[in-house]
């Protein structure tokens, strides 16, 4: 079992979770800033992204195995499909994209946020990809079509993150407005923005309490 995590020094960190202690020495990535590291489904490698719109796949032994090229802006988010044979992106350049990660190949760009995309995630039956962005809004899109579906659920401030649980029944959102909002996944898909109920809310005091680690990873083969 292990942790990964990605930093503004531009590294990448293997750890065991139990002691605390780093288990092989850091991945230099070139990113400049990491902004996200992640697994991919068997654990036997892993992608990260940052502030030089780059995305690298490497062994787990610290082998860089490919570099995916096309964002025209840094890359804040990525998730990988179950099967591993796809990696998704979101960019400053305001795009969400699907990659081949075998050789990088670029299959699909989906477009309209109107700022950065700085989360996204997969549904989990993989049907539909959910993006968070810093225009204020989450956006469900349909990837048989690749087109948006539904109206953007609203903040009032720039988001940070989104997530959807094992069930697929919600969609949870966070960012500067200092609150947590939990959306119905069914509802967002049926009904126009402006319909879909707030189903609850969590008040936070605080978003993010320090930058210099971006971010953190579990090994899918953790237990």
């Amino acid at each position: 079992r292990e942790i990964a995590s990605g930093s503004q020094d531009g590294t990448i960190r293997r750890w065991n979770p139990n002691t605390g202690r780093q288990i092989a020495p850091p991945i230099e990535t070139g990113h400049g800033y990491v902004n996200a590291v992640q697994y991919s489904p068997r654990g036997d490698k892993f992608a990260s992204c940052g502030f030089d719109d780059v995305i690298r796949v490497w062994s787990k032994d610290g082998k860089l195995l490919i570099e995916i090229k096309g964002h025209k802006s840094w890359v804040n988010s990525l998730c990988w499909s179950k099967d591993g044979a796809y990696i998704f992106s979101g960019s400053g350049d305001m795009t969400i994209r699907k990659w081949q990660s075998i050789d990088g190949k670029e299959l699909v760009v989906l477009r309209g946020h109107t700022s950065y995309v700085t989360s996204i995630c997969l549904s989990p039956d993989e049907r539909h990809l959910v993006s968070a962005s810093e225009d204020y809004s989450v956006r469900i899109w349909d990837l048989k079509t690749n087109q948006q579906v539904g109206d953007p659920l609203l903040h009032d401030d720039e988001l940070l993150a989104t997530a959807i649980p094992s069930d697929g029944r919600y969609i949870a959102s966070a960012g500067l407005d200092k609150k947590i909002y939990v959306w119905s996944f069914e509802a967002a898909l049926k009904q126009s923005g402006n319909q879909v109920r707030v189903r609850a809310y969590i008040a936070v005091v605080n978003i993010i309490s320090n930058w210099p680690c971006m971010m953190a990873t579990r090994s899918p083969t953790a237990r």
